[in-house]
């Protein structure tokens, strides 16, 4: 098997040692021909591209949730095989994937040669694996990018300075949302685009238990105050989101957001980019044939 594996030499845990040659040998110890390239995050999909001209039989992707999901959609469709390494911050994907979230583990997954087909989700046309939000939350992103260029601070500090300002000014947009007969005019400070449906629950909330469902996760919160929006995330935090009255839910195949502004900030896997509205989400079904552990008993 010849991999062609495309690093961000930016991600949160490539770590200070040369990172092409430690994936190398990585791979190597499996009997794997690898070619590693870490290039920087403005270079990516000139690096994905070149690599799908060439006769690999699978591209990696190394680098957080941002990195995968742009690979991912590049690769989409392709028919290459793609797979991960888990080198972000959060590493979400990975996890819900079941990718082991140390580097040895996640090489011998790809190894293994175990493969599962999974969704993608898309908006407007642009792919992302695992969620999109309007609202409060991608004005934190690009308000933690803005901390961050201005305090050199790495991201942790960054976000929590950005969310205490953006919260400050508690922002809430006007919208109409629609979806498979259903619709509604709403004041909401977010709405949440799942690729598949999340968990509400302990201990798992926030994870999905299946990425080729075929469905979209709609989320829908109508606070309209600080107070109310904190309870909320107090809540997610605990696994109780049922218990919200405010916060709905819905599984759902496609969706539309629109908006009286001609534009939206928005954020998917958690990068942020600015979009002509109206904004029209899609699920991809079993787009993506990814390295993957075997099902655990009872998953299928």
């Amino acid at each position: 098997m010849r991999l062609k594996v495309i690093v961000n030499a930016g991600g949160g845990s490539v770590g200070g040692e040369d990172v092409t040659e430690r994936l190398v040998r990585g791979f190597a110890v499996h009997g794997i021909e690898a070619s590693v390239s870490a290039v920087q995050g403005g270079d990516l999909q000139d690096a994905v591209r070149a690599a799908l001209a060439q006769n690999w039989d699978g591209i990696i992707a190394g680098g957080g949730d941002g990195t995968l999901g742009t690979v991912a959609g590049l690769v989409a469709g392709s028919g290459k095989l793609f797979g991960v390494l888990p080198l972000g911050t959060r590493n979400h994907f990975c996890r819900d994937l079941r990718v082991p979230l140390e580097e040895e583990g996640a090489i011998a997954v790809i190894a293994a040669r175990n493969l599962q087909r999974i969704d993608l989700a898309e908006v407007n046309g642009r792919i992302f694996l695992n969620n999109s939000t309007v609202g409060l939350y991608p004005e934190m992103v690009a308000e933690r990018e803005r901390q961050q260029k201005r305090h050199r601070w790495s991201k942790m500090p960054a976000m929590l300075v950005a969310s205490l300002r953006i919260l400050s000014r508690f922002s809430r947009h006007r919208l109409v949302v629609r979806a498979e007969g259903w619709g509604e005019r709403l004041m909401t400070p977010l709405v949440f685009i799942g690729n598949n449906m999340y968990q509400t629950t302990y201990p798992r909330a926030g994870r999905r238990p299946r990425l080729d469902q075929g469905e979209l996760c709609l989320c829908i919160t109508r606070h309209g105050s600080r107070l109310a929006l904190l309870r909320m995330l107090l809540r997610a935090v605990l696994g109780r989101l049922k218990e919200e009255r405010e916060f709905e839910m819905r599984a759902v195949c496609e969706a539309e957001i629109r908006s009286r502004r001609r534009r939206l900030r928005v954020s998917m896997d958690g990068e942020v980019t600015v979009m002509e509205t109206p904004l029209r989400y899609r699920t991809l079904p079993k787009a993506l044939t990814v390295f993957a552990p075997l099902p655990e008993a009872g998953e299928g």
